[in-house]
């Protein structure tokens, strides 16, 4: 299958990777349409830094994922559905839990129901790999327990059995990408990375962190999005549960060291604040992604330090977005 024609909703679309996403499929020659979270005043968020030309392309309908109505009026003459809408902060799901459900778990029912009454072709559902937990073993692959650490990765964790659900019951063509921990430009200052790099431009000389002791995979967002356009167009992914990650683990510790190192003379410190409740930090993640090799021919191919000097170039370009002396939550 080929994305050129086809006819596409990206929810989320207006977000980090979303946006990211949508450039990709008008560069691919789809048809795409936008479920924006309606506003007062709406916001294209990060479709904002896209082209005019690429904007003009793009049909961007306000809505919620979470009324069903919404999602039944934007699916209208849609084949394929990227997934992408959530409540992603996990610092906030320890505060406000109910907020995460209705968006995480029942956004993604409406979404189910919709491509199902809709005859969907493909649905690309997003989940992460915190629904894993701290590792049990590395690196992860897609039969790892699934552990519910915070409010954030339960609420995830029952959306993808609520997808997986619908493909045995009801044989919805749907395929669960699982990206490991996604950053590049556009991402927000909520994200470890851009919280180091906004801090490090301030001229701050110390730079405050959580933990630095727990590792993440590191993927850069064009190959993420990649690897969601794979999953749309490999027909024999239906069905399936695939892992996107860079393949490498990094301690927090030594990243802000690497950031630091990069951008200019500054140090880190933990500050208590920024700490998670000890049972709900996960500890690793490393990605295994043989099944995206071997199933989407999909492999990564920006390094960490490549996609770092680019991230840290959208920062120094537009240090108005960010918040170095606030911790967001």
């Amino acid at each position: 299958m080929e994305m050129a024609g086809r006819k596409v909703l990206v929810t989320g679309g207006t977000g980090f990777v979303g946006s990211h996403l949508v450039e990709q499929l008008v560069a691919t020659g789809a048809q795409v349409r936008v479920l924006g979270n309606y506003k007062s005043q709406p916001n294209l968020g990060n479709l904002a830094f896209l082209s005019d030309d690429v904007r003009q392309r793009i049909d961007v309908v306000w809505g919620d994922v979470c009324d069903r109505d919404s999602v039944m009026h934007v699916t209208d003459g849609i084949d394929t559905i990227f997934h992408l809408a959530a409540l992603i902060g996990i610092p906030y799901s320890y505060i406000a839990p109910d907020a995460y459900v209705r968006t995480n778990v029942t956004g993604t029912l409406n979404i189910l129901q919709a491509a199902r009454a809709r005859g969907i072709q493909r649905l690309v559902h997003t989940s992460t790999s915190e629904v894993y937990g701290s590792a049990q073993y590395v690196p992860m692959d897609e039969t790892h327990p699934l552990v519910g650490q915070s409010p954030y990765s339960a609420s995830k964790i029952a959306a993808d059995k609520l997808v997986e659900s619908f493909a045995c019951s009801f044989e919805l063509p749907v395929v669960t990408v699982r990206p490991f921990n996604v950053f590049g430009p556009r991402q927000s200052d909520r994200a470890i990375i851009p919280t180091i790099i906004a801090q490090c431009i301030s001229g701050q000389k110390v730079v405050k962190i959580g933990d630095p002791s727990p590792k993440r995979d590191f993927t850069f967002v064009t190959d993420t999005v990649n690897g969601f356009i794979r999953a749309a167009t490999t027909a024999n992914a239906t069905g399936r549960t695939v892992n996107i990650g860079h393949g490498e683990s990094i301690a927090i510790g030594e990243l802000a060291d690497r950031i630091c190192s990069i951008v200019g003379d500054c140090r880190w410190e933990s500050e208590s604040t920024r700490m998670r409740p000890t049972g709900s930090e996960v500890s690793e993640l490393l990605c295994d992604s043989r099944l995206a090799c071997d199933l989407l021919g999909w492999s990564p191919a920006v390094s960490l330090d490549d996609g770092l000097r680019q991230t840290i170039a959208f920062v120094q370009e537009h240090p108005h977005l960010f918040q170095p002396k606030s911790y967001r939550v």
